[in-house]
């Protein structure tokens, strides 16, 4: 083993600790968490490295970046079986390359983008899961659509044709410590509640990334997002 798989497997080591000592104290299975790998701007190489420690889901920002990307590791490894996850914000003339490369979508935030990706959707794949990206905590500048919006356009997406409504996805305003950070995990817990009482099966929510880990896990994460703290520091 290279010593740059050597620190990977070790920084690894110390996000499942972290994750295991969050979910014992919300008194849940660690299992139900999944970690999901932030590889933007990290080669296939890292990808490949990745899964050689165990990993198996990874997320792209970009969409060009993540297709050739996925291209390359299916190359080199074509009997690995990874799931691919979109977490950038989605351009409309990108959904066709989002639908046929992907295997989940987790920013969808308007209608007019998931009737797109239904429509792109190979039909000889499995349906694509889709996350709707809520702006929790109202920020101006961030995508996702406003949580008054929530449950009308995810009973919009539940009904598309070849996509799977999983749950949602957020990335709230950075906080300063549990108090501040708990607050809008708990508002995104409430809301996929509210989608289940509706009728809808829907079981994800990622939220959450290392600096946060903990305040997202207690309050229900089921998705975690994590890049430097497993790959090293981006390249500059």
């Amino acid at each position: 083993m290279s010593s740059k798989d050597s620190a990977l497997q070790g920084r690894l080591a110390r996000v499942h600790e972290r994750i295991s000592a969050a979910a014992r104290a919300a008194g849940r299975d660690p299992a139900e968490i999944t970690l999901l790998a932030v590889s933007k701007a990290f080669g296939a190489q890292d990808v490949l490295a990745a899964t050689g420690a165990g990993l198996r889901s990874f997320g792209e920002n970009y969409v060009q970046e993540g297709v050739d990307k996925i291209a390359r590791v299916r190359e080199a490894a074509p009997a690995l079986a990874l799931d691919w996850h979109f977490i950038g914000p989605i351009q409309s003339n990108k959904t066709r390359a989002l639908a046929e490369a992907f295997s989940w979508v987790q920013s969808v935030d308007r209608a007019r983008i998931a009737e797109r990706l239904a429509e792109q959707r190979p039909p000889d794949l499995p349906p694509l899961n889709v996350l709707l990206q809520v702006n929790i905590s109202g920020e101006e500048t961030k995508s996702g659509v406003p949580v008054d919006q929530v449950q009308a356009l995810a009973a919009t997406v539940a009904a598309l044709p070849r996509l799977r409504l999983r749950g949602l996805m957020a990335i709230p305003a950075p906080g300063k410590g549990p108090a501040e950070q708990r607050p809008p995990f708990a508002r995104m817990r409430r809301l996929l509640e509210t989608l289940r009482t509706s009728g809808l099966d829907v079981d994800t929510l990622s939220m959450g990334v290392a600096d946060v880990l903990k305040a997202a896990i207690l309050e229900g994460a089921t998705m975690v997002r994590v890049g430097t703290a497993i790959f090293g520091a981006r390249a500059p």
